[in-house]
Order: structure tokens, then C-alpha cells, then sequence
């Protein structure tokens, strides 16, 4: 019996367990101290005189899913020596209870590690079901005593920032950009507060970072010798944007051969861009073309800025349905009996399964679907073709891509441009001068959206070209941030700043 209660409470082998007693939903453990001299904590004698004898009842893990109580026999201790300042003390049991804690060392360490992933609610709702008893409010005490790892401060820095109410409070993260471990959370961010916590913790030499100016202007004011790197990612998800503009901005060439088809829309749109142009021919201003027209100022500009009314039309943004395979039909009988009505053919199709309703197919007849031989390939559709790894396209979608390139020039020289930069992600010590050759390159054809994004890399050149020749990237912050964002959809919004940023830097 004795060894299977000491290997039951193992965890208590530094006691003298008396006695065990089941009291229905709780395990009551009767024990005892050692009875070994102990130190006094203010001189250090070692004594085994007892002054008098203190009951603690900590709780323990639990046992089959029902609480653990220790009532725990300790000794008051009489300190030897005279002079002492301490002349008695209660002895402590390192390693199992803690002074003025009521849960064992162990039962601590599994509260805090429930606490840590789910804060207060959540835990308080999930360790009862463990057999412990923790209410809320506790187990953020818990949390918030947690103390926090203290962390040098990394040579290669990670910064970004995350929305606390979007639109109107940020924070920043600030990370080891090398191991991902959290350093600090900053409570706003703008270059005063990044360059404010830089300055108070020197030994920074590069700082990893987004496209932002104000993060450029923080670093540049309090290290000006640290090496800025801008982040791979967001300088290829800015040549993305810059992308999907040029193909809907030539959707008239590569659409022609997936099919763009003439209609009522064309002819809307020609003459929406003949009106604009007309007036601003004649000198009238945007927002005087707006009020004329009756159109928005940003409709204005965009057909302002259309050399010609191709650059303005776009293939229609169809989604598949279900009507879609019976285009061919459909097509076949409208060409033998155009009068025929869509009551007829519903009847039809459904006889060859069509399992829609009648109000989609007179939809889908209305706009002319129809008529395509194929579904209309969209310009977000066509950007990710040319965005994508060639490995990893599959053989219909590298013709499509082969059509799109061939359909004009500029979008030959889209698609090169693509694919030149995207061999620069790979850092590599010649990129700077492949760099230069592909900015160079790009000037020379028609892409007004790309020459936008090298003018953006060439005004931060410096980070850019330390981004594609060095392994330092800001990945990492960005999982932080991801992370960040589940914790506080845990706690709906209601936690402080101070809980959020506790629970960030425990992560």
C-alpha cells in the first residue's frame, strides 16, 4: 500500500505522507515535514529546534480528475544563535510549496501553462473539467505574475506593427529577427516611438523592416550606421499590385483572344472616354469633368489617364455556375431558333441534368454567357498567372500564360520583367547590378504601374539592396503579428494593452 501511494504523489517525496483520505470529490492528503535541520534564512545556522508546529493546506494535481489537498504539517523553527534578527522562522520545502502560495510548485507550473494559452475566461472554463478550480480573475493574476523572460538585445531587429482598434490605436512589435524570440511591444508606432526605444537600448546593427517611411526615418535618427533590409515579401507583393494593374490596364489585348466580347458595355465605355477627353481637351479640370458627367472623381482619372478607350475596358468578372456546361447547347439552339424562350430550354437542359433554378439561367442568358466559347478569364485570374511559379502551373494554364504574354507587347514585357525579378528573391551578392539592369529594362517599355514601383524601390534602394543580397528578412514579425491576432480575438477585444503585450512576450 505504501508504494502505491508513493507513486501516486511522487511529486510529494520530500514530505512524510501519514495518510490518505477520499472525501468525495477531493483527495485529502495528510504529511508531514522531514524533521531535518534547516538554515535560518538571516544567519544561515543550521537548527532543528522547534519553536511550534503550522498547518498549510496547498492544493496538488489532481488525482483521477478530482482535486488534491495537502495538509501539510510544518515546523516553526528557533534560530541558535542569540544576536540573530530572525528568532523564528517557518521552515519551507523548496521545489514543492512556495511561501504564501496555496498551490504546490507543480500545480503552479500546469495552471500558468493553461493560463498562458487562453488568459482568463477560457482557462477558468477549461481547468475545472482538468480538477482544478481557478476562478477568472485568478487566472489573470496568474498570468500577469508570470514573470517575463529577460532577453538581450538582438543584433539583427525585427519591427512592425499591428492594430489594437483599427483606424485609430497601433502598437509595434519588436523582435529577434534571427530566433523569433519577442523583445518588446511598443504602445503606438511612428518613427518618434521606434526611434525613442532605439535609443535606450543600443547594440542594434540591422534592423529588418516593411516598406514603411516612418520605421526609414526612425532607424536613420537613432542609428544611423545600422543596416536597414527591407522585407522580400512586401517588395513582391508591391510588384504584385503593380502587376494586376498593367493586366486589367490591358485587358483589351490578351482578352481579345479568351474571348472579349463587343456589346452595349463597349460602346458605354467608348463613349464615357470620348466625353472625358473631349472636356479635358478643352481645358475643363477633373472635378469640373466629375460634376458635368455625373461621374466619380476616381472614374475620371482612370479614363484621364487611358492614352486609349482599349485601356479602359475590361472582361467581364464572371464566376463559374452551373449553367456552364450547357453553353454549348445553349449556344447551338439559340443560333438555330433565336426566339426560343427560356422556359423551353430550362426544359431542355434539365432533361441533360441541369439542377439550377430557372432565375439563374435567365441570368446567364441575359448577359450573353452564352455566346463565350469559354469562361472569361478575369485580369486577378490572369495576374496569378504570370506571378506564379512556371513549376507549379499546370499544362492548360502555361497555354493560357502563352496566350496572355503574346497578346501585345507590353505584356511580353510584363511577364520578362516578372520573371527577371522574381530570380532577385534569392540573395545573392551580383543582384545590385542584376537590380539596376532590370529597372533599366523596365523604363524602356510602356508599364506606367511597374515604373511606379521602381520608382518606389529606387527612393529606398539601400534597403532594397541589402534585402536581395543578405538572409536577413522580417518573416518572423510577421508571424508574430499573425499570432497577435488570435490572442485577441480570445479575449474579444476587452483585455488592456498591458495583458495583450504580457501575453505576446511569453509567446
Amino acid at each position: 500500500m505504501a508504494k502505491r501511494v508513493s507513486a501516486v504523489f511522487s511529486g510529494l517525496s520530500a514530505l512524510s505522507i501519514e495518510d490518505v483520505e477520499d472525501a468525495g470529490d477531493v483527495i485529502v492528503v495528510r504529511a508531514s515535514t522531514r524533521g531535518d535541520e534547516v538554515p535560518c534564512p538571516a544567519c544561515g545556522t543550521p537548527t532543528g529546534r522547534v519553536h511550534a508546529f503550522h498547518e498549510r493546506i496547498p492544493a496538488d494535481v489532481p488525482v483521477d480528475g478530482r482535486r488534491v489537498l495537502v495538509r501539510l504539517r510544518m515546523r516553526r523553527m528557533r534560530c541558535p544563535v542569540t544576536e540573530c534578527a530572525r528568532q523564528t522562522f517557518r521552515e519551507q520545502v523548496p521545489g514543492l510549496v512556495e511561501r504564501y502560495q496555496r498551490r504546490t510548485v507543480r500545480l503552479g507550473e500546469q495552471v500558468r501553462g493553461v493560463v498562458r494559452e487562453l488568459a482568463g475566461r477560457a482557462a477558468a472554463r477549461l481547468l475545472p473539467a482538468l480538477g482544478i478550480v481557478v476562478g477568472r480573475d485568478t487566472a489573470l493574476r496568474v498570468l500577469l505574475g508570470t514573470p517575463l523572460p529577460e532577453r538581450a538585445v538582438p543584433r539583427v531587429l525585427g519591427i512592425d506593427d499591428f492594430a489594437l482598434r483599427r483606424g485609430h490605436d497601433y502598437a509595434t512589435v519588436v523582435i529577434d529577427a534571427d530566433t523569433g524570440a519577442r523583445i518588446d511591444v511598443l504602445a503606438g508606432r511612428g518613427a518618434q516611438v521606434v526611434a525613442g526605444w532605439l535609443r535606450t537600448h543600443p547594440g542594434v546593427e540591422v534592423v529588418c523592416r516593411d516598406g514603411s517611411a516612418a520605421y526609414a526615418q526612425a532607424v536613420r535618427d537613432a542609428l544611423p550606421n545600422a543596416v536597414q533590409v527591407a522585407d522580400r515579401w512586401h517588395v513582391w507583393h508591391s510588384l504584385c499590385d503593380a502587376v494586376a494593374k498593367e493586366v486589367a490596364a490591358h485587358s483589351a489585348c490578351w482578352a481579345t483572344a479568351t474571348g472579349l466580347r463587343e456589346g452595349k458595355l463597349a460602346e458605354t465605355t467608348l463613349q464615357r472616354w470620348q466625353q472625358i477627353h473631349a472636356l479635358l481637351n478643352a481645358g475643363v479640370g477633373l472635378l469640373d469633368c466629375s460634376r458635368r458627367l455625373g461621374l466619380a472623381m476616381n472614374t475620371v482619372k482612370r479614363y484621364a489617364r487611358a492614352a486609349t478607350p482599349e485601356r479602359v475596358q475590361r472582361v467581364p468578372k464572371y464566376r463559374s455556375c452551373m449553367v456552364d456546361p450547357y453553353r454549348d447547347h445553349l449556344r447551338a439552339r439559340r443560333e438555330q431558333e433565336p426566339a426560343v424562350g427560356a422556359t423551353a430550354l430550362l426544359a431542355e437542359i434539365r432533361a441533360l441534368g441541369y439542377n439550377g433554378s430557372h432565375n439563374l439561367l435567365v441570368r446567364y442568358l441575359n448577359q450573353g454567357r452564352h455566346l463565350d466559347d469559354h469562361p472569361h478569364l478575369s485580369p486577378r485570374r490572369a495576374a496569378r498567372l504570370l506571378l506564379t511559379r512556371p513549376e507549379n502551373l499546370t499544362e492548360r494554364q502555361r497555354e493560357r500564360l502563352e496566350t496572355l504574354t503574346a497578346a501585345c507587347s507590353e505584356m511580353t514585357a510584363l511577364a520578362a520583367a516578372v520573371r527577371s525579378f522574381a530570380a532577385l528573391l534569392a540573395p545573392r551578392e551580383d543582384h545590385p547590378a542584376r537590380l539596376a539592369e532590370w529597372t533599366t529594362a523596365t523604363h524602356e517599355a510602356d508599364l506606367p504601374h511597374v515604373h511606379s514601383f521602381a520608382r518606389g524601390i529606387n527612393q529606398d534602394i539601400d534597403a532594397v539592396t541589402a534585402a536581395i543580397t543578405l538572409n536577413h528578412h522580417n518573416g518572423r514579425t510577421e508571424g508574430v503579428n499573425t499570432k497577435t491576432k488570435l490572442l485577441k480575438r480570445q479575449m474579444y477585444g476587452r483585455a488592456g494593452f498591458a495583458l495583450l503585450r504580457h501575453r505576446i512576450l511569453l509567446g
